[in-house]
């Protein structure tokens, strides 16, 4: 097998893994070259963390950043005539999947000899790589949006980083971000590769909890992709090993008030569609301009899912019935749960089907703005 490299995947170009690089040379987002997965086998079940599946990872990291994160609770509920599961991330140690992208990425920025990096994030992100950063003794800034919510702004403080607000939307951030790489290393979980290479675990835990087998559908939230382009690397991984007989559909959930995945997949293109970006209480999500578009477009056709465009009322109504199961999500994971009557009612999810939810974060991150939304 070839050895693992940076590719730019219009193009094709090639960069080494032993350089810390976060783009290729003409800005565009890398990927690693295509893995060939691991076998049951090759689990290394004396871990109780993600890294349990360290055998699929592009290269070997010898003393990983980790807080046994992964492993992740599945809980199946009653949901009409559905019977999802749903996949509780926020038993994450910062209560988020972001983690699981970050443990892997800043394990491997840091043996590269980086140990000062930039992120730019609404919220989940800055909290998981200040977490982290904090636990691997690394230096860490983070930009975030001046209308993140404050608790996550606490707790990205309470780990000890710095952290810089910026004025205007999510984009300015990384805007801001961008023009500060000069100085710092960019260890972005929108940009550096090795994040998807983290949030593909959840592929490789869905496949061991069902027996060493796949899901027939995997319904995400989706704001830059991290979590959708990671499943599918990891359930394409699995098949490519002979692990999976078959692909299980991806279905990408986003708010009506920011859906640039849902204005492109459904006018049937992978480029850019002009469609008005408002506020929306699902902040995580609120991407307009999403790096991987392209990429998550093929994903969806290739695996013959799809993508629900929630409206706000519709969020606030997935939170409330998933309270009333005993889960408390952030209104950015409702979004998920309320896309799942949509996708039931056009027939592309069915009830005799094994579907999983992924519910990215707690709500007790936006307490606040829960209490306001429920009265």
């Amino acid at each position: 097998m070839k050895t693992p490299c940076y590719i730019e995947p219009l193009s094709g170009t090639l960069y080494p893994l032993d350089q810390p690089r976060w783009c290729s040379d003409d800005r565009k987002p890398l990927m690693v070259t295509t893995l060939r997965g691991i076998s049951r086998d090759e689990i290394d079940r004396s871990e109780r963390s993600l890294w349990r599946y360290r055998a699929a990872l592009p290269v070997d990291i010898a003393s990983p950043i980790s807080m046994g994160e992964g492993c992740t609770p599945l809980v199946q509920k009653e949901w009409g005539e559905l019977r999802p599961y749903f996949k509780l991330e926020w038993f994450n140690p910062t209560a988020s999947f972001k983690d699981r992208g970050t443990t892997v990425m800043l394990s491997f920025i840091r043996q590269l000899g980086v140990n000062a990096v930039l992120e730019d994030s609404s919220g989940n992100g800055g909290a998981s790589v200040a977490a982290y950063g904090a636990a691997g003794g690394m230096k860490i800034k983070i930009l975030a949006p001046a209308s993140t919510s404050p608790m996550k702004i606490a707790q990205v403080r309470a780990y000890g980083a710095d952290i810089q607000l910026v004025e205007g939307p999510r984009e300015e951030s990384e805007a801001e971000a961008i023009r500060q790489s000069s100085e710092t290393f960019y260890s972005s979980h929108n940009w550096q590769p090795f994040f998807l290479e983290g949030t593909k675990s959840l592929a490789y835990e869905m496949w061991e909890d069902f027996g060493y087998s796949a899901p027939d559908n995997v319904v995400v939230p989706v704001g830059a992709g991290s979590n959708l382009l990671g499943c599918y690397l990891g359930f394409k991984e699995l098949l490519a090993a002979g692990q999976i007989a078959r692909m299980p559909k991806l279905f990408a959930s986003q708010p009506l008030n920011c859906s640039p995945l849902d204005a492109s997949f459904t006018a049937g293109v992978d480029t850019p569609v002009a469609r008005e970006v408002r506020k929306t209480i699902a902040e995580g999500t609120a991407i307009k301009s999403p790096l991987r578009l392209r990429q998550m477009v093929a994903v969806l056709k290739e695996t013959g899912g799809g993508t629900v465009a929630v409206p706000e009322e519709g969020i606030v109504a997935g939170l409330k019935k998933l309270a009333i199961t005993g889960l408390f999500p952030e209104p950015t994971s409702a979004s998920a749960a309320a896309a799942l009557d949509e996708l039931a009612r056009r027939g592309a999810i069915r009830p005799n089907e094994r579907t999983v939810v992924v519910i990215t974060g707690t709500g007790i991150k936006a307490a606040s703005l829960i209490t306001e939304l429920l009265g």
